[in-house]
């Protein structure tokens, strides 16, 4: 993915990115699950965080990841997310990428 496409909610509630934003986010979280089995030619991303659960769907097929890839995985995208304006506490959270 060159120029990812980020959409971004945080308990439901749209988060309006920028462009730095958008391209930050999509970069460090297609960086992450290009390394992982299945993740070849990645057309689209969605990704869940609710709780200590972690959803990953890539070209609308689940990713099964072990205990250590959805903690690194939520807690670098949960630090990512929480650092932009307007974000308080984070229940649920959903990221979906397409390039």
């Amino acid at each position: 993915m060159v120029s990812p496409r980020v959409n971004l909610s945080v308990n439901g509630e749209p988060v309006p990115v920028d462009n730095f934003v958008q391209e930050f986010i999509g970069k460090v979280v297609t960086a992450m699950l290009v390394v992982l089995k299945g993740t070849e030619a990645m057309r689209n991303i969605n990704l869940a965080i609710k709780e200590d659960a972690v959803a990953i769907n890539v070209n609308n097929t689940p990713l099964p990841a072990n205990p250590f890839v959805n903690s690194f995985i939520k807690n670098t995208v949960l630090g990512m997310v929480s650092s932009l304006k307007g974000v308080g506490r984070i229940d649920r959270l959903e990221i979906s990428i397409t390039d």
